[in-house]
């Protein structure tokens, strides 16, 4: 009798995998058509990939290795630097997209490495906006900003309000570069109408090769179930090593996935759809 139910059941797994079997198909082969971008004439691309590199402007180590990475990028550079206005300059020759890379309080952390010209809570309105257009004509070429650290004002949905307005005037996009999850920026963004994106995955985070390398592994299996990735490295401590790890990496990835600029992911061009401050 336990023979019997045993074959049973057997039989009934074996006849449930017959009748799914050709939804799980249906379904992987219509995931994997959602998954490829179409070009206008039909034919089809490959996924996209943005690689955003912070904290340019301080002649950090790493920026030489950074501006000779085998694709373009997006380069985001601090204002009031020493470097700012050369960083910006090098990298719009070079073809990559140029951020500035707004300094505002986080939640912990050392004051220092906030830099000049940074966002606090304590400030006034118009203490916030004269900041955030300050740092935007400070940085030539600039398209679009982010931000640097930052987990308690992009939290804050009063002061995200007034420096989104300021970047919405200037008909620039802001990046998300999620500092926390507590974010308010996507909310703020749609209700102002400000370009938004946001980012996938922190590559340097622990400044180690084989870290950075695993940090790309994650973003390889992002681009696994979506068509669009962001991924923020930095020059500075770890800069060396995350540039050689994008080196070695990136032609293997280039076989299934493209390298493109923030602002190819917006669907727009930056020498005919922004008007970048020079």
């Amino acid at each position: 009798m336990k023979s019997i139910r045993k074959f049973l059941a057997a039989a009934t797994i074996i006849s449930l995998i017959a009748v799914a079997y050709p939804a799980i198909r249906s379904s992987a082969a219509n995931y994997e058509q959602q998954a490829q971008q179409t070009d206008g004439a039909g034919g089809k691309t490959t996924r996209q990939v943005a690689i955003v590199i912070d904290d340019f402007g301080n002649g950090s180590a790493g920026t030489k290795e950074m501006l000779n990475l085998p694709v373009h990028f997006t380069v985001a550079v601090m204002p009031f630097m020493h470097m700012t206005r050369q960083d910006a300059e090098s990298a719009h020759k070079l073809g990559h997209d140029v951020l500035v890379h707004m300094p505002m309080e986080p939640n912990h952390g050392k004051r220092e490495w906030l830099g000049p010209g940074a966002i606090t809570a304590n400030m006034s309105d118009q203490e916030i906006r004269h900041r955030t257009e300050a740092a935007i004509k400070d940085v030539p070429y600039a398209i679009g900003m982010n931000n640097h650290m930052g987990s308690k004002i992009t939290a804050d949905e009063h002061i995200m309000r007034i420096v989104l307005s300021v970047v919405k005037e200037h008909g620039m996009f802001f990046l998300d570069s999620r500092t926390t999850f507590k974010t308010v920026v996507p909310k703020v963004a749609a209700e102002l109408g400000v370009p938004l994106l946001s980012n996938d995955v922190f590559l340097d985070d622990v400044y180690t090769e084989s870290h950075i390398a695993k940090q790309m592994g994650v973003l390889h299996k992002h681009m696994d179930s979506h068509v669009k990735g962001v991924a923020i490295g930095h020059v500075g401590a770890p800069g060396k090593k995350t540039a050689a790890v994008l080196t070695s990496t990136i032609p293997k990835l280039q076989q299934s996935m493209s390298f493109v600029r923030l602002s190819e992911m917006l669907g727009t061009s930056p020498e005919k759809d922004i008007i970048p401050h020079t």
